[in-house]
């Protein structure tokens, strides 16, 4: 009598709406989208904060369908051995678009004025008469031929100098980290500040996108503030903690910065002067949100079918062209002798190694290794549980 082995099932679970889109890359054979699942392979989330959540036993993967992870405990993860995936550059064309639309539309006072008019309701034949006479305190500045600060050149600080170029605007950039894939995409004509400082000194307007960390964090503050010409305009779409707000209030109030628009209000930001506080609508568009959830789908797809990593926040990006035979895929500390440690476990059941490929990332590392044999069944008995064994190893799984 023959057995029929039942094929892994990996439950996703979701914790707050994703795109349908992104949620039909699940409808296959091996995968199942399922809300009320208690201890799921993988976790899809936007906002949801997850850093009251315990963790079961079988998760592997953490998606966020955009690019911060704020809302995740990624230490926690890392040493749990879970992978936490985002989707930088999904979302980018959406926050280009939310960039320059409010560029332009604070230079020419757009915001204020809209709002005064909508205050005229009630006048009658009064408003043209009205419209006329007030409009002249919301004369505003053309952008053309105007220096744009660009802080940091990734998906989004990327899109946003080339279209300013197409604006007509003088664009200078500063990222001290920007990657080969950026470099190609972006123009020759914008210009490189070698210092942050040089930007500060030369920008109009100024536009930041990049994460927070602690050397980042209120990065724009008095000392900054000296630097800039008066009455700069500042964006900032990427995290509100990137400002002191208290040192911005004094600028704005001083006319040192002529407005701030911000994504991220809150209620110090609303008594400020000169600001443009938007209920962050910097990545909500149907299309950015489809995007992301694709994005983020397939990576955690990818991930569970083949053990390939790309686009994680926590663990290095690997990967090994999957060739349908039995793979070992180990999350482990950065410390020496692990691989030959791995290689042995597999020799030892006379098994032999196709392909391998290791990487690090900080204190951990991630190694896959794909086997030449062919194995009957679904897995190589005792193998895994003799990796596990080997001091410094976090997570295996044999694929």
């Amino acid at each position: 009598m023959s057995t029929i082995a039942l094929e892994k099932v990996n439950t996703i679970k979701t914790l707050n709406n994703i795109a349908e889109r992104g949620l039909n890359v699940f409808n296959k054979n091996g995968f199942l989208v399922d809300n009320g699942s208690e201890n799921p392979d993988a976790i899809l989330v936007r906002s949801f904060n997850m850093h009251s959540l315990e963790f079961g036993e079988n998760l592997k993967a953490i998606a966020r369908a955009g690019a911060g992870v704020n809302n995740i405990p990624v230490d926690r993860c890392t040493e749990q051995g879970i992978v936490v995936f985002n989707t930088p550059g999904a979302n980018a064309n959406a926050v280009k678009e939310m960039v320059l639309t409010s560029l332009i539309a604070s230079s020419r006072n757009l915001f204020a004025g809209v709002a005064w008019t909508k205050s005229l309701d009630g006048e009658g034949e009064q408003i043209p008469k009205l419209v006329e006479a007030g409009k002249k305190q919301f004369v505003g500045k053309e952008i053309k031929g105007k220096t744009l600060g660009v802080i940091g050149l990734g998906a989004i600080g990327a899109l946003v100098a080339n279209d300013a170029l197409d604006l007509d605007m003088d664009v200078i950039g500063f990222d001290p980290f920007i990657s080969v894939d950026t470099a190609w995409n972006l123009s020759r004509n914008v210009q490189r500040a070698m210092t942050i400082e040089q930007l500060f000194a030369e920008s109009d307007y100024i536009t930041v996108h990049v994460p927070l960390t602690d050397d980042t964090r209120g990065m724009f503050n008095q000392a900054t503030f000296s630097i800039m010409k008066p009455d700069v305009h500042i964006l900032n779409f990427s995290r509100g903690e990137l400002v002191n707000e208290t040192d911005m209030a004094a600028a704005l109030e001083s006319g040192k910065v002529g407005k701030y628009i911000t994504d991220f209000p809150n209620e110090h930001v609303l008594k400020m002067k000169n600001t443009v506080p938007i209920p962050h609508l910097g990545a909500s568009t149907n299309e950015s949100e489809e995007n992301c959830a694709i994005m983020a789908a397939r990576q955690v797809k990818e991930f569970l079918e083949t053990g390939n990593i790309k686009n994680s926040v926590n663990f290095p990006n690997t990967s090994l062209p999957y060739t349908g035979k039995r793979r070992v895929a180990a999350f482990h500390h950065n410390v020496p002798n692990m691989v030959g440690q791995i290689t042995s476990a597999v020799s030892s059941y006379h098994l032999n190694i196709a392909d391998m490929v290791n990487r690090s990332r900080g204190d951990y590392a991630y190694t896959i290794i794909d086997i030449d044999n062919k194995v009957n069944g679904d897995v190589i008995p005792g193998l895994e549980e003799k990796v596990k064994q080997i001091p410094g190893m976090v997570t295996v799984r044999i694929i």
